[in-house]
């Protein structure tokens, strides 16, 4: 057996580098530099990353060996598709290990956001007692629109549930029957927007994606709307969001993504209507070893030339 070469850059749990080193030499640089990952590529066979690293054209430009480039997790825009299918280099990721993770994070971040959760918190810390001010809302009654009505976004629905609210969903992508039978009401985008709650974003950034939640959106919602988005940052217009908490449009937005990250301390980050959280939505021990396992046996197959179960491009 051919002794393939693999070099992670943000880190991979160690059962899926156990996986790795029983069938190739791994190289582990957790962090290291966009400038020293360009000289470092030609030597390797497979590269696995997680959202930090950037492999753009250019590494592919550098990467005379690469065969396959490994997401241990969901999202790719990190990872120049076209770049890769130019240069014939498979990129795989691993969807189904994070779904849980990123669910209940969601759900959590919705109920923070229904009671004020950090703010008590905070105020407490602080050697207060806000209860006066703390007044907040219940979720059972209350309309859940879902914006993507994937494996994650069923996860989300089936907790909503179970607290007693109505769940709605848009998914251009699914059909009407399918969004039914995972235990929606297939709804518009606008009728979506003009009858939630709480909208909850499920769905990848790309160009279609990109800003679409912006002016028009937010012009279209119910007054006092609550959102969350541990999806991907680039599909909120941070900036419409702003002006839409502003004005009370909306009346609070927990977000775990953010279109720049880290942010630094943004207009958005600091608003005291945002609950922000810096892109944990995957960070469970349990999501961590289930991404590095499937991702280490997906790069193993895509080197040796087996059949593959999550291939993006």
């Amino acid at each position: 057996m051919p002794e393939f070469n693999i070099l992670i850059t943000d880190g991979l749990d160690e059962s899926g580098q156990s996986i790795l080193r029983a069938s190739a030499k791994v190289d582990d640089q957790s962090e290291i530099s966009a400038d020293d990952l360009l000289t470092a590529i030609h030597n390797y066979d497979a590269l696995i990353v997680r959202g930090r690293t950037k492999v753009t054209a250019s590494v592919m430009d550098a990467a005379s060996r690469l065969k396959v480039i490994g997401r241990a997790g969901v999202g790719v825009d990190n990872i120049d598709l076209e770049a890769a299918k130019k240069h014939k280099i498979t990129v795989v990721n691993a969807p189904m290990s994070t779904s849980l993770a990123v669910a209940e994070l969601t759900f959590g971040l919705m109920l923070a956001l229904a009671r004020e959760i950090p703010r008590a918190d905070a105020g407490m810390k602080q050697g207060g007692w806000l209860k006066k001010e703390l007044e907040g809302v219940e979720l059972n009654g209350k309309t859940l629109g879902l914006i993507g009505f994937g494996r994650i976004g069923v996860e989300v629905g089936k907790r909503a549930s179970a607290f007693g609210m109505n769940i709605i969903a848009y998914d251009p992508l699914i059909l009407e029957d399918d969004i039914k039978q995972r235990g929606a009401e297939p709804v518009s985008i606008q009728d979506l927007y003009a009858w939630s709650d709480f909208i909850s974003l499920h769905l990848p950034l790309n160009v279609q994606t990109r800003d679409m939640m912006g002016p028009l959106a937010f012009s279209q919602m119910k007054d006092g709307v609550r959102i969350v988005c541990a999806a991907r940052g680039g599909i909120i217009d941070e900036s419409a969001l702003v002006a839409a908490l502003n004005s009370g449009k909306v009346a609070g937005a927990a977000l775990d993504v953010f279109g720049r990250e880290p942010p630094g301390l943004t207009e958005t980050v600091s608003h005291p209507r945002v609950i922000a959280t810096p892109h944990i939505g995957a960070q469970t021990v349990e999501a961590q070893s289930r991404a590095s396992e499937d991702i280490a046996n997906e790069v193993l197959s895509a080197l040796q030339e087996k059949p593959l179960r999550w291939k993006v491009n």
